[in-house]
């Protein structure tokens, strides 16, 4: 069965860190694009970050500067180190896996999701 998992939110202060990290089973995700999308309540899914087809990183808007995307090899775990947080990240956080040449900011780009982790900033 080929699971993603996310691990590491949970409630944080305002201007606070979190490290999410995200790991694969069942499958090999090394030729896939990895990302995190985030989702809060009543609100749309939302791309958060990933890496492009070549390997880049690529933010959101709202996140660039204070998200960091990584991965130490294409078979390690995911993660995404949350720095000076604010009230309006508080959501969802999913890791997704898509083909590298998909569009990248749209959810129905991605083929396998993990079930999600809560990530609460308190203001």
């Amino acid at each position: 069965q080929v699971q993603l998992v996310e691990s590491g939110g949970g409630l944080v202060q305002a201007g606070g860190s979190l490290r999410l990290s995200c790991a694969a089973s069942g499958r090999t995700f090394s030729n896939y694009a990895m990302g995190w999308f985030r989702q809060a309540p009543g609100k749309e899914r939302e791309f958060v970050a990933t890496f492009s087809w070549n390997g880049g990183r690529i933010y959101s808007d709202s996140v660039k500067g204070r998200f960091t995307i990584s991965r130490d090899n294409a078979n390690d775990p995911v993660h995404l180190q949350m720095n000076s947080l604010k009230p309006e990240d508080t959501a969802v956080y999913y890791c997704a896996a898509r083909k590298p040449l998909e569009i990248f900011s749209d959810y129905r780009s991605y083929d396998y999701w993990g079930q999600g982790t809560q990530v609460t900033v308190s203001s």
